[in-house]
């Protein structure tokens, strides 16, 4: 069954939630793909579910879930004026049913709540596919960076404004 015939449901991350392996392997399947394409190597690569439950948190996470089964999640950084997206990952047997836009729904209806307009957030340089992917839901590019060592454009910072 794949994710399209499922009834995906997404939530702010549960209290007492503790399904950390699940979640951290959810995240390093969803950005595998990743790996040899793009120079430095994922972030996503140095968490662990102990790190990563320290950053929930931190942050506030939004699931996506069909029953029990973790299909996707995002993390939402607070920041002077605009609220940070990242690790937005959605499984591969998942992808291409609406779950990504889904849950960056959740988080623009959580910025408005929380009263702010400004969504960012980053993809890198080589992943043009997401480029695009971000542009069709709004997303523009404000700035291009390079991560320290390197002395070319790692990175594409987008941003929303919420209307």
């Amino acid at each position: 069954m794949t994710a399209a015939n499922k009834a995906v449901s997404i939530e702010r991350l549960p209290t007492g939630f503790d399904r950390w392996d699940e979640l951290l392997a959810l995240i390093l399947d969803a950005f595998a793909y990743m790996n040899g394409v793009i120079d430095p190597p994922s972030s996503a690569l140095t968490l662990t579910s102990e790190n990563l439950a320290e950053k929930t948190r931190a942050e506030t996470v939004f699931l996506a879930t069909a029953g029990k089964e973790l299909l996707g999640c995002v993390f939402v950084a607070e920041k002077a004026d605009y609220f940070y997206v990242g690790k937005l990952a959605v499984a591969p047997t998942a992808q291409g049913a609406g779950i990504g836009k889904g849950l960056l729904v959740a988080v623009e209806r959580f910025a408005r709540e929380s009263g702010r307009s400004i969504l960012e957030l980053q993809t890198r340089i080589e992943l043009t596919g997401n480029q695009r992917a971000f542009g069709r839901l709004g997303f523009v590019e404000t700035a291009r960076t390079a991560h320290p060592g390197f002395d070319r454009a790692t990175a594409v910072t987008m941003r929303k404004v919420l209307g």
